[in-house]
């Protein structure tokens, strides 16, 4: 059911976030049915601060107000994406190419995560720079990435775990 709602949401906040300058980012609902927690992320050009995210608090709870996807209360949380901000779509990985992420994958030649850089996307694919090497991932096969705060520790670029 959350993964139904979210959609719904989706489809329902991402014009409101539009006409008021904001990319709608993500949508999670976490917590118990009793108690659920909808957590709004947004961005927009140069970035988001406080004010912004108090202004958008504003029309987010009236959208939210015309759905009414509860019963009861819930509680409701906007902000930024962070800088371990989450890939959802394949325009993300375009306009992050060159930046560190991280993805969780369906099993890849035995791999079911990947670290690396964002090199391009290419037909239906992410190819990232593994070490060194390209490594196409198929996009039907992410089930979830993020942006990965970029930390020099004298190490290797990224690699791949079982």
């Amino acid at each position: 059911m959350p993964q139904e709602l979210e959609t719904r949401l989706e489809a329902a906040l991402e014009p409101a976030a539009n006409s008021h300058g904001f990319e709608l980012v993500a949508i999670e609902i976490v917590g118990t049915h009793a108690q659920p927690t909808v957590r709004i992320f947004l961005d927009r050009d140069g970035g988001i601060g406080l004010d912004a995210i108090c202004e958008a608090n504003e029309w987010v709870s009236a959208v939210l107000d015309d759905v009414d996807p509860f019963k009861g209360s819930y509680t409701l949380e906007v902000s930024s994406p962070g800088i371990d901000r989450p890939l959802r779509k394949l325009a993300d990985f375009e306009r992050f190419a060159g930046s560190h992420a991280t993805m969780k994958t369906r099993p890849i030649d035995g791999h079911t995560r990947f670290t690396g850089v964002i090199e391009r996307v290419e037909d239906d694919a992410v190819v990232m720079d593994i070490d060194g090497e390209p490594v196409h991932i198929p996009f039907e096969d992410v089930r979830s990435a993020r942006l990965k705060a970029e930390v020099d520790f004298g190490h290797g670029r990224g690699g791949c775990e079982r």
